[in-house]
């Protein structure tokens, strides 16, 4: 059995790159400090998220990073022996993007662009156009941004590509239009755990999910970072703190025992399946 011990980040970044970097280097530094081989931190860990998700402002908006700015090479030497997931605003020229890169020392091992983008990131980002798993010295790894999460066909499709573990990269907030008195009762809150569970489950994949925390402009954000077992149990998780959800396990032996009798990739019917025009 080969074991690894996988960390999500509940963590708070806003748009000092000095914050942030520094932020970044003390988690790793935590992460490493208990055998972590994976670190999964939040989308806009460098720079911030958006500070309003109806009508964001277009002279507000998180810094646009080149690919291979120094800000994310200087994140991939922090690394070093780990691999590390984290989110940023990537500057495509003309377009922006809510981008996500897998580093170690090695260098940027994977990269994914946001696909689905809710109604108020419209007007900042242009939206990716593909999923795809990539390899690593952990095993086959896709990358999702939070709202991706929602849709199960952006999880399957990592899945089918080999992707053993799903990290999930959130600034997921709490509700907007329905704000409830406790944390606990929120529709959002309620949603982000039954998605991170649901993708686990039905692809029976390792997924690690991680969080901002505190608030920016009008919103606040959930925590709830965690690591999630291929059937759907979450082996741990921060809560609303800010910290890091660690969980150790052989990703492989636990896919196996999960498929053991029921293996949801292999008994798909495509051919059953209707794809209805948008």
């Amino acid at each position: 059995m080969s074991t690894i011990r996988i960390a999500a980040a509940a963590a708070h970044f806003g748009r000092d790159l000095d914050f942030d970097l520094a932020r970044i280097a003390k988690l790793i530094d935590d992460a490493r400090a208990l055998g972590t081989g994976l670190l999964v931190l939040p989308d806009a860990a460098l720079g911030g998220y958006l500070a309003d998700l109806r009508h964001p402002d277009p002279e507000a908006l998180p810094p646009a990073l080149k690919p291979d700015d120094p800000l994310i090479l200087h994140v991939a030497r922090l690394a070093a022996e780990m691999l590390v997931c984290v989110g940023y605003c990537e500057d495509g020229g003309s377009e922006r993007y809510n981008a996500a890169v897998c580093v170690s020392g090695d260098g940027i091992l994977g990269r994914h662009r946001k696909v689905h983008l809710p109604a108020g990131e419209v007007a900042a980002y242009t939206a990716g156009d593909r999923f795809a798993a990539f390899d690593t010295p952990v095993g086959r790894l896709g990358m999702l941004i939070d709202y991706d999460k929602t849709f199960p066909e952006s999880a399957r499709s990592l899945a089918l590509d080999g992707a053993e573990i799903l990290a999930c990269l959130s600034a997921w907030p709490t509700s907007i239009t329905n704000r409830a008195p406790r944390l606990a009762q929120d529709r959002q809150a309620k949603l982000f755990d039954l998605y991170d569970q649901a993708r686990a489950a039905e692809n029976q994949v390792v997924l690690a999910s991680s969080n901002q925390t505190g608030a920016m402009g009008g919103m606040r954000f959930l925590g709830q970072a965690k690591v999630v077992g291929p059937g759907g149990d979450i082996l741990a998780r921060t809560w609303s703190k800010a910290g890091l959800a660690v969980a150790e396990l052989d990703v492989a032996a636990e896919i196996d025992r999960a498929r053991r009798v029921l293996r949801h990739l292999g008994e798909r019917r495509p051919a059953a399946y209707r794809e209805h025009p948008s």
